[in-house]
């Protein structure tokens, strides 16, 4: 995905500066040449080290006062056209999409026909593809991959979590660039992929997944979207309710660096440190195992989110939160309501007095109370009466309609998924394996 791409250096205005210490070895004995030596070089230090040295004489940082270090780093320009190996979100409508990855020689079928990926690759996202079958009249559209869109169309392993969720949690665990990030319940790599987006372009995601072939397979999938090099896949039980990965002395040997940091020896956690990531999210069916890992794990003030569909599952939680620490704690329930919006014509209302009766209108009331509530037609009336019924014909006609944009909410709507609990670490720090392993 784009987001998982290396940054591109390109020459910024303090590059292009020129700025940079001038050596005064050179000047000779020129009084005005050395004053101006002087002066720009503690204008160049004030610039790129602040007022700072003013105070530490002995703090000395004279290597990074030079402008060939201070490239700026920016997001690379999307891809606009599908290459190979490219992943590729197929829209075929708003309830099915699908992926593939744009492979020579392939073929996607559906039933609306078939498209080869040859046809895909060289297209930009978002173009219409005919069918090659059918006389062309199937077709469908080549989307960019997002974290939602991927979420809608990968192969489910487990439930995932959604985007209105997704978006809580983000928001909530207060995620910005090159954080360092835990997860455990990796699934079907759904949230795992909204958190690389988040801290991305230098952040770290450590993944945790407890079956071995999910493991595998998200680790592939990582691969294969470009997001390697910000997640690590572990193959652990945070919760240490059973060990994983037992294997003879001579197979433990046999073992990778990379394969021994994901082993689970049985006992729990994170096996990261004390105080290393900023934020945890536990996608677990007992998550209060884990809480005590996670306030050892975590930095001070570190933010942690529990995802739990039962109400039992979040009240043990929040006791195991308090119990380690914890505080700011708060439970949320998203729900998403729709609604169908649509442009509309509205004639608009009615400017006339006609509600206030007028003196005639009053005159003929007396009349008609006056004979018996029946009025005498003369042709005086009869001409006025088709007068004034053309002229309210005239006047509907000549009604002006505005169209407005009006909203209705849909009959039905999506039920409960999970609560959300929130809550900031605090000073307090639990004795966990970790700890008793490192010392």
């Amino acid at each position: 995905m784009d987001f998982g791409r290396p940054l591109v250096s390109t020459s910024g205005i303090v590059t292009k500066s020129n700025i940079r210490l001038v050596p005064e070895t050179h000047l000779g004995n020129d009084p005005l040449d050395i004053l101006v030596c002087q002066s720009s070089n503690a204008a160049a230090r004030d610039l790129f080290l602040g007022n700072d040295y003013h105070h530490h004489p002995s703090y000395s940082k004279d290597e990074l006062i030079n402008h060939t270090l201070y490239n700026e780093l920016h997001l690379p320009p999307p891809r606009p056209t599908i290459s190979p190996g490219d992943l590729v979100v197929i829209f075929e409508s708003f309830t099915n999409l699908n992926f593939v990855y744009a492979t020579p020689k392939a073929c996607f079928s559906n039933r609306n026909g078939h498209f080869p990926h040859d046809d895909f690759i060289g297209k930009p996202y978002g173009c219409k593809v005919r069918s090659r079958n059918n006389d062309g009249l199937g077709f469908l559209y080549l989307l960019r991959p997002t974290a939602e869109l991927w979420g809608r169309s990968l192969p489910h392993r487990t439930q995932i979590v959604h985007e209105l969720d997704a978006s809580m949690i983000v928001h909530n665990l207060n995620l910005t660039p090159n954080m360092t990030v835990c997860e455990s319940g990796t699934g079907s790599g759904a949230m795992s992929h909204c958190i690389l987006r988040s801290i991305a372009p230098h952040g770290k995601l450590h993944t945790y997944e407890f079956n071995k072939v999910r493991a595998d397979k998200a680790r592939v999938e990582f691969e294969g979207h470009g997001l390697s090099h910000l997640v690590t896949v572990h193959h652990r039980d945070v919760c240490g309710k059973m060990a994983l990965l037992k294997k003879d002395t001579d197979e433990q040997s046999k073992e990778t660096e990379e394969n021994k940091e994901t082993t689970d020896d049985g006992k729990g956690g994170f096996q990261l440190g004390e105080s290393v990531a900023h934020a945890i999210f536990l996608d677990l069916p007992e998550p209060w195992l884990a809480v005590p890992h996670a306030a050892y794990t975590l930095q001070q003030s570190g933010r942690i989110c529990s995802y739990s569909p039962c109400m039992e599952q979040t009240q043990r939680t929040v006791v195991a939160l308090k119990h380690c620490g914890f505080h700011s704690i708060q439970t949320v329930e998203a729900r998403l309501k729709e609604y169908y919006v649509d442009e509309v014509e509205l004639e608009a209302p009615p400017t006339d007095l006609s509600g206030i009766p007028t003196q005639e209108d009053s005159s003929l009331q007396k009349e008609r109370c006056v004979s018996g509530g029946v009025l005498k037609k003369n042709d005086e009336q009869d001409v006025n009466v088709e007068a004034v019924g053309d002229n309210e014909v005239e006047d509907i006609e000549n009604v002006t309609k505005k169209r407005k944009i009006c909203a209705r909410p849909f009959a039905q709507m999506r039920g409960h998924t999970a609560f959300l609990t929130f809550a900031t670490a605090g000073n307090y720090k639990t004795k966990s394996n970790e700890e008793d392993k490192s010392t």
